[in-house]
């Protein structure tokens, strides 16, 4: 089967597109070079953010003694 490409196919983190997962694209994970502008800039404006509780206030606290 000649012609026929072996290069694992993911998903684009940001478009979800299939892209290859292979040294001979330049932007891997992403498809493009937009792609990949597209995420850095979501990193740089913190739009990627882990849910967390906020923490107690201190003065919820019962005082030591």
């Amino acid at each position: 089967m000649a012609g026929l490409s072996t290069d694992r196919l993911v998903p684009c983190p940001t478009c979800r597109q299939p892209t290859p997962l292979a040294p001979s694209n330049r932007w891997r994970p992403f498809c493009s070079a937009r792609c990949r502008g597209n995420d850095l800039g979501a990193w740089a404006s913190e739009d990627y953010r882990v849910p967390a509780a906020p923490p107690p206030d201190a003065d919820d606290e019962p005082a030591a003694g």
